[in-house]
């Protein structure tokens, strides 16, 4: 475990150590890269108050990669999925479903069960036809977009301003804050739902099975594993998460149903997820991570004129670096003289 520790910190260093060097050609000083990474973002309650919130929708989405990368079920639509979650809870507000005391609980109910629904169909379309799951949850998000569009450009349009969004949530409609900058519960709601996931994969009857099926599922499947309930019951839960980022991003952060509210969340939580190793713990530190780099990206942005695309770009650097980390854990290195 220590050895796969160091050599994925490795990875990530000289993934921001190529990325420095990138910025620094980009025309940003390493003084500057050192104020805006280290000072400024530790430095002020403001910034790190921005990465904490930042980070809890990021720790949803990476848990909800890992969970199904574990039992072999690329979910690649999970932007689809919180826009699903989204429109269910954003239903409930926009009608009044429910007493006003437990209405917040009945929109994160109603967010889970629509990122459910909506992974429903590449899991039969895997199942019963062979259908790719990595094609079909990438091609159903286009479908969940225009279903977003639909209803802002329509009934849900903001009656004030009649800009496409949705009407902003009542007071009892949005997550409460904690009482220190802009951080509410979103992130204890995040880090609970990742401990609850770690135990559920690493301690339960259950996780053991998607540990088999992980390592081999035509084995699995031969020694009579449930590998079919296996990869239903994860891709469920993975699409319940995502589906529960869309409501943590939208009644926690944006107070409201925007067009772009999970722009860049899919891409984020396969990349924490692949850095984290499929564990829901590690999905933890590397969302904290990522929500630094999406923090002070914005800032370069603002204050250095780098193109938004700099900061896909350093994210694409720490994926190959963490991915060519991958060769040293699987081999040794070995000095013939």
């Amino acid at each position: 475990m220590w050895n796969q520790v160091v050599v994925l910190l490795c990875g990530i260093l000289a993934g921001v150590f190529l990325s420095a060097v990138v910025l620094v050609y980009a025309g940003v000083s390493l003084n500057n890269l050192y104020t805006e990474f280290v000072v400024s973002v530790f430095s002020s309650p403001a910034n790190i108050s921005a990465v904490l919130v930042r980070s809890a929708p990021l720790i949803i989405v990476g848990v909800s990669a890992a969970v199904a990368f574990r039992a072999n079920f690329w979910n690649i639509g999970i932007e689809g999925q919180m826009m699903c979650g989204a429109m269910a809870s954003t239903y409930f507000s926009i009608y009044d479903i429910g007493p006003d005391q437990s209405r917040i609980f009945i929109m994160l109910i109603a967010s889970a069960v629509g990122g459910m629904a909506w992974i429903v169909i590449p899991v039969i379309l895997k199942i019963r036809l062979g259908v790719n799951e990595i094609i079909s949850t990438l091609l159903l998000n286009y479908v969940a977009f225009n279903f977003v569009l639909h209803k802002l450009y329509g009934s849900w349009k903001d009656p004030i301003t009649a800009f496409p969004n949705s009407a902003q949530f009542d007071a009892v409609e949005r997550l409460p804050r904690l009482g220190w900058q802009n951080l509410t519960y979103t992130l204890p709601l995040a880090v609970l739902l990742a401990l609850v996931c770690w135990w559920f994969l690493n301690f339960s009857r259950f996780g053991f099975f998607t540990k088999f099926t992980n390592a081999n599922e035509k084995t699995a499947h031969a020694l009579g594993f449930p590998v079919i309930k296996v990869i239903v019951v994860t891709a469920l839960l993975s699409g319940a998460l995502s589906g529960i980022g869309g409501f943590v991003v939208t009644a926690g952060i944006e107070y409201r149903l925007t067009q772009s509210f999970f722009v860049g969340y899919g891409f984020s939580g396969i990349l924490i997820a692949f850095i984290a190793q499929n564990n829901p713990l590690g999905a933890i530190l590397v969302a904290f991570f990522i929500a630094i780099l999406f923090v002070v990206g914005q800032s370069l942005q603002v204050f250095y004129q780098i193109p938004g695309s700099m900061v896909q770009f350093i994210q694409a650097i720490v994926v190959i670096t963490v991915a060519g980390s991958e060769f040293f854990l699987r081999h040794r290195i070995c000095w013939i003289r």
